[in-house]
C-alpha cells in the first residue's frame, strides 16, 4: 500500500507540473510550434503509458533491493553512520551519477542508441518530450538505478525522493519555455536547466554528445562532456534520417530500435 501510495503521489505531482509547464509554453514559448501540439504530442503521451507501466512493474524489485541492503547494512555509505541530511544528499547524488552513466552508455553503445534515438528523434522539443521514451530504455535506466541502490545502500525513501525530483526536472528541462540567460547561467552551476538540456537535442553530433546530466549539472563538467554555449538561432532538433512522418508515429517509434542502424 505504501509503495502504491508513493507512486500515486508522484504521478499526481507529474501531471500537475505537466499542466503548469504546458500552460507556460503557450504564454512564453522558446520556439513557435510548427505543427499541431496535440497531434505531435500524442505519440509521446502514449509512450508515457509504457514508461509508467515499466516502472510500476519493477517498483517492487527496486523496493526489495532497497530493503535488503538497508536491513543487512550493505553499501558504501552504510559504515559511516552519516547524519540523515548528509546521507540524503549523497544518496541522491549517487543515484544521479548512475543516471548520468546510464545516459552516456545509451549514446555510446550501438544497442543502447537504437532505443534512445526514439527520444532524440523529436522534431519539436517540449514538456511531452520527457515522456518520449521507449520501454526498452526505461528498463535500462531502472537496472542502473537498482545498481546504484545496491552499491550505496540506499533506503527506499531516498529512492522515491530522487525519482520524484528526477521526473520533475525532466519535465522542466524539456519544456519549450524561454528563460533569462542570466538566471539560467547561475542555476545551471548546480542544476540542469532547459537551456542547458536543449543543446543535447541538437542535430549536430558534437552537441548531442554533451550535457548528459540528469539533475546535477556538475557531472558533465567533471567528466568533460559539458557544452555551455547554445545558439537558439541555428539550433535544430531531431536526427537526420528520422524525420519521416511514419517514423514519428507511435508504431514507428515502438519499432525504431529494431530497424537497421
Amino acid at each position: 500500500m505504501d509503495l502504491w501510495f508513493s507512486d500515486r503521489n508522484r504521478l499526481a505531482a507529474l501531471l500537475a507540473a505537466c499542466v503548469l509547464l504546458s500552460s507556460i509554453e503557450v504564454l512564453a514559448p522558446l520556439f513557435p510550434y510548427k505543427m499541431g501540439r496535440l497531434r505531435r504530442a500524442l505519440p509521446n503521451l502514449m509512450l508515457a503509458t509504457g514508461v509508467v507501466l515499466t516502472n510500476l512493474a519493477f517498483a517492487s524489485i527496486t523496493a526489495s533491493i532497497s530493503t535488503i541492503v538497508t536491513h543487512r547494512g550493505i553499501g558504501l555509505l552504510r559504515p559511516w553512520h552519516l547524519p540523515t541530511w548528509i546521507f540524503l544528499i549523497l544518496g541522491v547524488a549517487g543515484l544521479d551519477l548512475f543516471a548520468y552513466i546510464a545516459h552516456v552508455l545509451l549514446h555510446k553503445l550501438a544497442l543502447g542508441w537504437r532505443f534512445h534515438r526514439v527520444h532524440h528523434s523529436e522534431l519539436e522539443v517540449d514538456v511531452t518530450t520527457a515522456f518520449r521514451q521507449h520501454p526498452g530504455e526505461t528498463l535500462w535506466r531502472v537496472l542502473w538505478q537498482c545498481t546504484g541502490i545496491a552499491i550505496f545502500g540506499l533506503p527506499f525513501w531516498i529512492v522515491t525522493l530522487y525519482l520524484g525530483l528526477s521526473s520533475l526536472n525532466a519535465l522542466l528541462e524539456h519544456a519549450n519555455v524561454r528563460t533569462s540567460n542570466g538566471f539560467d547561467r547561475w542555476v545551471r552551476l548546480l542544476i540542469v536547466t532547459p537551456n542547458m538540456h536543449k543543446i543535447h537535442h541538437s542535430r549536430m553530433a558534437g552537441e548531442t554528445d554533451s550535457n548528459y546530466s540528469n539533475i546535477f549539472s556538475f557531472w558533465d563538467r567533471l567528466c568533460r562532456t559539458y557544452t555551455a554555449r547554445v545558439d537558439f538561432g541555428s539550433l535544430r532538433y531531431g536526427l537526420d534520417g528520422l524525420d519521416d512522418s511514419r517514423r514519428q508515429k507511435l508504431k514507428g517509434l515502438i519499432m525504431e530500435p529494431f530497424r537497421g542502424s
